[in-house]
C-alpha cells in the first residue's frame, strides 16, 4: 500500500462526508458512505460516475472500463456482468472491513455512543461468499477483482429487541475511516496467494480452514470456489473428508 494512495484515500473520505451532511444531514445520505467514498476514490471525476449502459447504469465508465462497487450481494450483478463483459473490461471492488469499529444511536435521543472495536476481524476469505454467487464470470479474462481492506466505523440503530435494544438491530451506515490495503485479482492463477504457505498436500478442508485462520465452512466453500477454477482439485477422501491439492 502506498503511502500517497493511503492519504489520497482519507482527503476523499472527508470530502465526500463533510459533502454529504451538508447535502442531507448526518446519516440521512441517499447513497451509502462506503460505496460514495470508494466511487470517487476509483474515479473523482464525476463525469464518468453512474453511466447508463445498454439497460444498466455503471458506477463508474472511464470510456474503456467500467468499475462496480459492490459492498455485498453480489447476486446483483450477473445480469450486469453478462451485459458489461463481452463489451468492456470490468473490475468489481469489494470493501473488506479487516477492523471495525461500533456505534450506535438512539434516534429518540439523538445520543450517539463512545465507538467501540468489534473482536471480529475481516479478511480476503470474507469475499469467496460473495464471488462464489458470480462464480460462473470468475473465468472471464475481462473481469478483475479488487479487494478493499479497511478500518471502517459501524453505526446501528438502537431499535432492536432485548434490553439493551442491540438484539437484530438495524446497520445504518457503515463508514471507512482508513484504507489499509488492496489486493487485485486479475487471473485466477492469483488465487493461490490465498492457499496458506504451510499447508502439506493433501490437505482437507479442516486443515485449509485451521491454516487459515477461518471458519470450516468459510474454508468449505472456499475449497468448492477453487476447485471450479482450477486452483486446486480433489486427490481422494480422508475418512469422510475430501483432499484436496494445489493443481497450478
Amino acid at each position: 500500500m502506498r503511502e500517497e494512495d493511503r492519504q489520497r484515500f482519507l482527503q476523499i473520505k472527508d470530502k465526500v462526508i463533510r459533502e454529504g451532511r451538508l447535502q442531507a444531514g448526518i446519516g440521512t445520505l441517499s447513497e451509502k458512505t462506503l460505496h460514495a467514498i470508494l466511487k470517487n476514490y476509483y474515479e473523482p471525476d464525476t463525469d464518468r460516475q453512474e453511466i447508463p449502459i445498454d439497460s444498466f447504469v455503471a458506477d463508474i465508465y472511464t470510456g474503456s472500463q467500467i468499475i462496480e462497487i459492490q459492498t455485498g450481494q453480489f447476486q446483483r450483478l450477473r445480469e450486469k456482468l453478462a451485459d458489461f463483459l463481452p463489451q468492456y473490461p470490468v473490475t468489481v471492488v469489494y470493501p473488506v472491513v479487516a477492523v471495525k469499529w461500533l456505534v450506535w444511536i438512539d434516534k429518540e435521543t439523538g445520543e450517539i455512543s463512545e465507538r467501540r472495536r468489534s473482536p471480529r476481524k475481516g479478511n480476503a476469505y470474507d469475499a469467496f461468499a460473495e464471488l462464489y454467487r458470480i462464480k460462473s464470470f470468475l473465468k472471464d479474462p475481462n473481469l478483475k477483482i479488487r479487494l478493499v481492506f479497511l478500518e471502517a466505523e459501524e453505526y446501528k440503530l438502537l431499535n432492536g429487541y432485548g434490553r439493551n435494544r442491540k438484539i437484530r438491530a438495524s446497520k445504518h451506515d457503515k463508514v471507512p475511516t482508513d484504507l489499509l490495503d488492496e489486493t487485485l485479482i486479475e487471473r485466477y492463477e492469483d488465487y493461490l496467494q490465498f492457499v496458506p504457505y504451510e499447508l502439506k498436500e493433501p490437505f482437507t478442508s479442516k486443515e485449509f480452514a485451521r491454516a487459515a485462520h477461518i471458519q470450516e465452512d468459510t474454508a468449505g466453500l472456499t475449497l468448492n470456489l477453487f476447485q471450479y477454477l482450477g486452483v486446486t482439485e480433489r486427490v481422494g477422501k480422508r475418512g469422510r473428508a475430501y483432499e484436496y491439492r494445489v493443481c497450478l
